[in-house]
């Protein structure tokens, strides 16, 4: 089937958007392809439609469970055969996806990259016929990328188990450097990057230095009207903020990766259907989110890295239609900014300490506890050990990028059953057992592919439908499960941990140091690109951001909070910087009067320096000294 045909069957579109169609040529060529989509630029199709023109089934590598769970289900409701195997599976689960996927029951196939490195995955992948690897999320296999996670190297590895099979690298953010380490470490055979324009010409970029955010983060959401964002660091700050807007008379509600995952969903729903106007979230809202009418995205904090910025920012205007990013900082942020950089990377005995601990929690013997998963409340855990939280949670977030836990917030899963007999012997027990015969043909009708694989389900529904109530349901489930007819894998509710490896002792514990070392000083280097934008009131906000991902902007947009001012002394791009590229070295190099600039500028009227040294002045770029001379303050 022709690659419109399927896109048009399966996802209802009658067009490709801009370099789709070309990256899926290239993939269908059986070349190494990186593509570089902005968020929401339909990264997914790119695998999904060539995966559906060719024999065979897609791997696809992704580092986001709640992601990998949303793409599958929605494949399923299109038809499309589907499986994921992450971190916090059971051993059968895993079993029977596998056993799926080398029968040629799936065409895709989600791994979790630290899956990837466990034997079963291994001694499996050559048995399965795999025509396309993609790799979402590709900028995680860079030490210089912003969430490195070093479980992505294991993807080369897998390679040499699947000669011919070409790979799909995706990325929405990354820099030049980043571009050449993913192709690097991938193993990519040429040189072949899709990279369509970082520039959203309809989205304004604004950073406000601002002691009062709270009273113009209001003044924002009034004087804006639609649809908007505004991302907080803590979760308690959303909750406030949220109550903030509330007493203000704006439709708000909060969103962070605590809040029960049924409720949670509810919220989203509500605000992508318009019945909410403002969500209040940390950077834990915004995967798969594609609304296009997001009018605001307003941060109140200073985020970690540009990439993670701009990615956020970047759900705004997804119409096309004018839309506002809006940056607020006071100084006190610019010192917690640095601050939390530091504590994100706890030192390496705190989080040997740590893991120890975690290990006597559960009581697991050195050597036990493998693919073992709890339910993991991190207060009573640091109050037991007197841990700090915060060192707690970032030291459990070192050792999950190191593959030796998985930490889950909430389990975002439904109850799931699987039926472990043949369609024979079943009716053979509803025979004998006619009591749970009515139960069963209702089950049998009421949910698809049962002796194929693990099937979410809900037990109030069966309730309804068999009519009794959902505490008897349990029981029958839990009654035919031990007749060996099915396995039943209840609804987890709380937050889970899981160990990956077997426990080792504390003094085994080892953090590659070039890897430590790298990531700090990586992340420094990001955290200080954020600040540089932050505090650089002299270039336009969109020519920065496309500075740093590589790409030259020849004009300035003309409509940041720099460019408005720039506006003001009615000169030309060009004629501006001109001017400054000359001030600004002679006043870094000693203080000088107006009238020795004029002398030393060259070829420019002393008019236009003027106006030039003004605009300075006016944005505190330069000042008088005593003697009224002017200098550039650092």
């Amino acid at each position: 089937m022709d690659i419109k045909q399927i896109l048009l069957k399966y996802w209802g579109h009658q067009s490709f958007r801009p370099m789709q169609e070309e990256i899926i040529l290239s993939v269908l060529d059986k070349k190494d392809t990186l593509a570089l989509l902005p968020t929401g630029g339909g990264k997914s199709v790119c695998f999904q439609v060539p995966t559906m023109a060719i024999e065979g089934l897609c791997i696809v590598v992704s580092p986001l469970i709640a992601l990998m769970k949303d793409q599958v289900e929605n494949l399923k409701k299109l038809g499309i055969k589907a499986a994921a195997i992450y971190s916090g599976m059971y051993r059968n689960e895993i079993e029977v996806a596998i056993s799926n996927a080398k029968h040629g029951n799936l065409k895709f196939l989600y791994l979790s990259p630290e899956r990837l490195e466990t034997d079963i995955i291994r001694l499996n992948i050559e048995k399965m016929n795999v025509g396309l690897l993609a790799v979402d999320e590709a900028h995680c296999i860079s030490q210089w990328g912003y969430d490195f996670r070093p479980s992505y190297l294991n993807i080369a590895k897998i390679r040499e188990y699947l000669p011919g099979v070409p790979v799909l690298a995706l990325t929405a953010t990354a820099t030049p450097e980043v571009v050449s380490d993913i192709q690097k470490k991938l193993l990519f055979k040429s040189t072949n990057v899709f990279q369509k324009s970082f520039e959203r010409k309809n989205l304004t970029y604004v950073v406000l230095k601002e002691e009062d955010k709270l009273n113009r983060m209001l003044k924002v959401a009034n004087n804006i009207k639609g649809t908007g964002i505004v991302y907080m660091r803590s979760r308690k700050g959303t909750m406030e903020i949220t109550n903030y807007l509330r007493k203000n008379k704006i439709s708000a509600d909060f969103y962070h990766a605590g809040v029960e995952p049924k409720l949670r969903t509810a919220k989203q729903e509500k605000w992508m259907q318009g019945k909410c106007r403002v969500m209040v979230a940390t950077n834990a809202f915004g995967m798969g989110i594609d609304k296009p009418d997001v009018r605001f995205v307003v941060h109140m904090d200073i985020p970690d890295s540009l990439e993670a910025y701009f990615q956020e920012a970047g759900r705004g205007g997804r119409d096309g239609k004018r839309s506002w990013a809006v940056l607020m900082f006071d100084n006190s942020n610019l010192a917690e900014a640095k601050d939390n950089l530091e504590r994100q990377f706890p030192d390496q005995q705190i989080i040997r300490n740590i893991y120890h601990a975690l290990g006597n929690y559960y009581q697991l013997a050195i050597g036990s506890g493998k693919d073992t998963g709890f339910d993991f409340e991190i207060r009573d855990f640091c109050n037991n050990y007197n841990f700090n939280l915060r060192n707690t949670l970032n030291a459990l977030k070192f050792l999950e990028k190191e593959g030796y836990i998985y930490l889950q917030d909430v389990v975002d899963s439904d109850s799931k059953i699987h039926l472990s007999v043949s369609k024979e012997d079943l009716y053979k027990f509803q025979v004998e057992n006619i009591k749970f015969d009515k139960f069963i043909k209702t089950m049998l009708r009421s949910y698809s592919g049962l002796f194929t694989e693990y099937v979410n389900i809900s037990e109030d529904e069966l309730a309804k439908r068999t009519e009794v109530s959902s505490q008897k349901v349990v029981e029958i489930l839990e009654h035919l499960e031990k007749f060996e007819l099915l396995t039943y894998r209840k609804r987890k509710t709380k937050p889970q941990i899981i160990f990956l490896t077997e426990r080792y002792d504390k003094k085994d514990i080892h953090f590659s140091p070039e890897n430590y070392s790298l990531l700090l000083k990586s992340s420094k280097a990001r955290l200080d690109a954020t600040l540089q934008y932050v505090s650089n009131e002299t270039k336009c906000r969109s020519t920065q951001l496309l500075a740093y991902f590589g790409e030259k902007q020849q004009t300035r947009c003309g409509k940041c909070d720099v460019c408005l001012e720039r506006n003001k002394i009615e000169m030309s791009e060009l004629e501006f910087d001109s001017v400054l590229d000359q001030v600004k070295p002679l006043l870094l190099e000693k203080p000088q009067s107006i009238k020795e600039l004029a002398d030393n500028v060259k070829g420019v009227n002393e008019d236009r320096i003027l106006k030039v040294v003004q605009w300075l002045l006016d944005n505190g770029k330069v000042e008088y000294d005593v003697a009224r001379n002017l200098s550039w303050k650092n």
